[in-house]
Parts: structure tokens; C-alpha cells; sequence
């Protein structure tokens, strides 16, 4: 095994050798052997332990058993100790997801401390089964039936392609030691069932059966990325990028097969759930929306808009004072004010006011419900949310609009409408021209 493991680095993670590695080390059989295995190919290693104190006595023992063989193979080790337990109570997860994941913040903040480039782990192929399996019991999309990934950002599991027998059947010739975890003799947890009660009726059946697992993966795998140079192709055509985020293209996508899968690989990254309703927003009134924890997928009109969600909305409010001639607000960027001579070809990113008529200081904020103003080049009042909707402002769109108001009287909707009642006239002299890039 140990040369195989060599020949699998040189061929498949030849960028180890030379990096700075941290491996992840419970005290069990898979990650002492691949301890073992990195100090024989003379990579550079550090050791990190975590100990979730679930089983009292045993978890400090796991511990000290970790700390002496950083000792015997002469490299460094850093450990953690966690309330594991009251972790879970308080996020309302299970105490496995819950370990999971203190066990990856942890080893992301001590691999960035101490500079390392990637953390290993000891997952092996029966890992990699078990975690299909526990995917195809919950249900899950395609991706999670391609298993463990060998890498994934700087998380590497360089022993996914050896069993377990074979990691045990090694490490019992080298006479290595190991902590055995008592729980994993427990059908408490959904994966010691699958591991303890499933996996063996189904090796009864196929006793090749790891082998015809990793061919069947493999096949999923050509499949997603035979999905993905698809929704490459299409992607140009379906959807468009805007400062606000991104627009499917309904039309378009009702005329192309398969929709939904459509969809759900290019949102699947966005943290959504509730699939059926991302699929219903399609056919749904403009304004419906549905919510992932960071995304909001909008119906409007002939498009599905994804944003980012917004944090709870402040009423913020900027002033420009007289004799501000340069104003920089963070949402929106840089106020000119200067005065000019005459008018020239304006555009909506400026306009022309009387000064006579305006009173200061000028208040920018949102807009807000019951707002009226007398468009420009139009006869009588009319409410923004009139506007919005016959400019067909996406949700987006409306809620990132300012208004620049004087004395409570709306001047310009700023970057789209300026305000009839402050358009200047012949008569007046001194003329301010306000404009935002």
C-alpha cells in the first residue's frame, strides 16, 4: 500500500510534495495509516485533532493517543476541544452534523493560521458508499450521488481509492496502533446503520461490490459533465447578467426539454430547497418570489431575477448642503454640483434646477410608499408606484431607487425622472446643474 500511495501522489497530487500540509487525525485506523503513509513519502506534514467530548474518558484518551504519535513521527500537532453537544442543541442539527461542522471551521482557521496549502483527510472508498447510499435515502440531486469529492477547495482525500479492509489489512502488517471509536459499533446514527446492517447483505450479493460502485460513479460523473457542457452552451442564450444580479429568460427556457433540470443547475449553488416552488415561479404572478438563506429567485414579467437577499432595510438619508460642489454616498456614487450657464443635452444621470426654487439642505433617500411627483414633460401628479409600474421596474430595480427631494418635494428620481415643478424657465438666472457618476 505504501507504494501505492507514493505512485497515487506522484501521479494524481504531484502538488503535495512541496506544499505545507495539515492532516486531520482522529486517533482511528484510516487517518493513523495516512499519517503513516505521508511520513514514509516524506511530505510535509502538520497533525490536527479534534476532540468533540462525547464519550468522556475515551474522547481525552483519543486525544493524548493523536498528541503521542506527532511525537513518534517528530511533527507538529495542534488539537481543539469542543461542547459538541450544546454546538447542536443551540443550531437545532444532529450531533454528527454538528461535529462535521466544527471539525472543517476548525481545520479552515487552523490551516490559514499556520499557513498550510491543504488539509488531508483520511475518507476512504467505504466513506464514499456510505455517503451515496445515506444521499440516495434522503434524496438528493445527481451531484450528491457522485459521492466524496478527492478535492474540493483545499480539502484533499488523497485514500478514496483504497477500502477499508485494505487500509486495515496494512496497518495490522506494520503492527501500527489505533483507537477503535466505541460508537461505531452503535445503529444509533443513520451511516453505522448503513455501514453495520445494509453494506454487508449488499457485499453478500456482489462481493465485488466497491468495485462496481466506483464504475457506477464514474458514470455519473461523465454524465453531470456531459449536463454541464450543455448548460454552457445554453447559458449565453438563457441568461444575462445586470447590476443586480442575474435574469433566466423564460420564453426561452419553456422552448428548450427539460426544464427543471434546467433550472436547478443553474441555481443549485444558491442554497434553494423548496424545488417544486422555484419550478411553479415560472408560471407565477409578477412579484412572487421564493427564498434561499442567501438568494431571492423573483418572477417578473418574463424573467426569474436571482439577487442576493437584502439585510433588513435601514431608512438611511444623505443631505447636500449649499456650496457642496462634490458629495460621494456609498450606495450611489459621486453628486456634482455646479453651476452653469445653460443647458445643455441632458441625460438621466443629470439635470438642470433653478436654485431660487429649491431649499436646502436637499434630502436623498429611498422611496417610499404614498410618494407623489409631477413627472417632467407630463401634466399633473402621479405616485411613484404608478411610475414604477409603467416603467416596468423590476422589485429589484425599485428598491435600489433615490430620490432627491427639497423641503419634503420630490426634485428627481435620480438616474430616471426629474420633477415638472423645479424645471427651469426662461426667467430664471441662476441655474445648478446635479449630476452622479
Amino acid at each position: 500500500m505504501e507504494k501505492a500511495f507514493k505512485n497515487l501522489i506522484k501521479t494524481h497530487y504531484p502538488y503535495l510534495c512541496g506544499s505545507k500540509l495539515l492532516l486531520a487525525v482522529s486517533g482511528g485506523v484510516d487517518s493513523v495509516v495516512l499519517a503513516h503513509l505521508c511520513h514514509a513519502a516524506k511530505l510535509d506534514f502538520s497533525m490536527a485533532h479534534c476532540n468533540f467530548n462525547l464519550r468522556g474518558d475515551e474522547s481525552d484518551a483519543d486525544e493524548k493517543f493523536v498528541i503521542d504519535l506527532a511525537d513518534f513521527l517528530d511533527v507538529e500537532v495542534y488539537t481543539e476541544s469542543f461542547d459538541t453537544q450544546s454546538f447542536a442543541e443551540n443550531h437545532k442539527i444532529s450531533v454528527q452534523m454538528a461535529a462535521r461542522d466544527l471539525r472543517y471551521e476548525y481545520f479552515s482557521e487552523l490551516s490559514s493560521a499556520v499557513h498550510c496549502d491543504y488539509t488531508l483527510t483520511a475518507h476512504h472508498a467505504n466513506d464514499n458508499l456510505e455517503t451515496f447510499l445515506i444521499n440516495l435515502i434522503r434524496g438528493t440531486g445527481p451531484e450528491g450521488l457522485t459521492g466524496i469529492k478527492n478535492e474540493r477547495d483545499n480539502i484533499v482525500r488523497p485514500l478514496l481509492t483504497f477500502t477499508r479492509t485494505e487500509i486495515e489489512t496494512y496497518a495490522r502488517r506494520k503492527n501500527y496502533k489505533w483507537r477503535e471509536d466505541s460508537s461505531n459499533g452503535s445503529d444509533k446514527y443513520m451511516r453505522n446503520k448503513i455501514r453495520n446492517q445494509i453494506i454487508p447483505v449488499m457485499e453478500e450479493i456482489n462481493p465485488q461490490l466497491l468495485d462496481s460502485f466506483a464504475k457506477t460513479q464514474e458514470h455519473l460523473q461523465e454524465s453531470l459533465d456531459l449536463v454541464e457542457d450543455y448548460i454552457s452552451l445554453l447559458y449565453p442564450k438563457l441568461v444575462k447578467k445586470d447590476k443586480y444580479g442575474y435574469a433566466v429568460d423564460i420564453p426561452f427556457l419553456k422552448k428548450v426539454p427539460n426544464q427543471k433540470q434546467i433550472l436547478y443547475q443553474l441555481l443549485k449553488s444558491f442554497g434553494f430547497t423548496e424545488w417544486d416552488d422555484v419550478y411553479n415561479l415560472m408560471d407565477a404572478q409578477t412579484g412572487k418570489m421564493v427564498l434561499s438563506n442567501s438568494h431571492r429567485l423573483i418572477k417578473d414579467r418574463n424573467s426569474l431575477l436571482l439577487t442576493e437577499r437584502l439585510e433588513k432595510a435601514v431608512n438611511k438619508e444623505y443631505t447636500l448642503s449649499k456650496g457642496e460642489d462634490l458629495v460621494m454616498i456609498p450606495e450611489m456614487g459621486t453628486f456634482h454640483i455646479d453651476e452653469v450657464d445653460k443647458i445643455e443635452q441632458g441625460s438621466q444621470s443629470c439635470i438642470y434646477v433653478p436654485e431660487q426654487k429649491l431649499k436646502f439642505p436637499l434630502v436623498i433617500r429611498k422611496w417610499k410608499k404614498g410618494d407623489f411627483f409631477y413627472p417632467f414633460g407630463m401634466k399633473g401628479k402621479k405616485k411613484l408606484s404608478d411610475f414604477f409600474k409603467d416603467e416596468k421596474f423590476s422589485l429589484p430595480e425599485k428598491e435600489h431607487t433615490w430620490i432627491l427631494c427639497s423641503d419634503d418635494e420630490i426634485v428627481w428620481i435620480i438616474n430616471h425622472r426629474a420633477d415638472n415643478r423645479f424645471a427651469v424657465e426662461d426667467s430664471d438666472t441662476k441655474i445648478l446643474k446635479i449630476c452622479i457618476t
